[in-house]
């Protein structure tokens, strides 16, 4: 006979396999199996971890220069004094940025538009960082803009997009080279890829 335990016992396990669920790459398999994790895992370790969610939510904002995630704005790229600003590499997502600061070369800022022009999924230029880009361009002493969106179609079709709009403006406008395999995203790429990528950067 039921007593009513069992769903107060279930419940916070179901809720918490939900949430982790609605997570990016989540499947109800791996959300079930860190759900399980957690619960054998000491309170220390789980009350560690709700603390690091708490805190990635409450410590960072967007740099209201280059909108990349950072905990202090300008960001420590932006704010860097050695970096040059004579160029900018447009990525769409922050993890792009941590992509190409792992292999060390590129010393330039950046410009991260959060997502990609895709109709089909109602996302349009408005809804993107494009016009914060030209904005800096006009009053930002920029030489060159490396388009570094992903070789998908919707990335494909950011590039050109942009490339359109920055060409009155003078600058150079370049394009990471196809070393790069169509369909992929930046931050799964490898180091080595990444930087031939990036120093033979073509004109568009």
């Amino acid at each position: 006979m039921a007593t009513g335990l069992e769903h107060v016992t279930v419940e916070p396990i179901a809720r918490l396999i939900e949430e982790f669920n609605k997570l990016p790459g989540i499947g109800p398999k791996t959300a079930s199996r860190l759900t399980f994790y957690l619960l054998r895992a000491s309170n220390e370790q789980a009350a560690a971890l709700a603390q690091a969610i708490l805190e990635v939510k409450e410590k960072t904002l967007y740099c209201s220069r280059c909108y990349n995630i950072a905990t202090s704005d300008p960001c420590a790229i932006c704010s860097n004094p050695a970096r040059d600003a004579g160029v900018i590499m447009v990525v769409e997502e922050p993890l792009d940025v941590l992509a190409f600061e792992r292999i060390g070369e590129y010393r330039g800022l950046y410009h991260v538009l959060h997502g990609a022009i895709s109709p089909v999924e109602g996302i349009n230029p408005d809804d993107l960082k494009i016009r914060e880009l030209l904005a800096r361009v006009q009053v930002e002493p920029v030489e060159e803009v490396i388009i570094a969106t992903n070789p998908t179609t919707e990335g494909r079709a950011t590039q050109h997009y942009i490339a359109r709009e920055l060409a009155a403006t003078g600058v150079r406008i370049t394009a990471l080279a196809q070393g790069l395999p169509v369909g992929s995203d930046l931050e799964y790429a490898d180091e080595v890829t990444l930087s031939r990528a990036l120093e033979n950067r073509r004109d568009i």
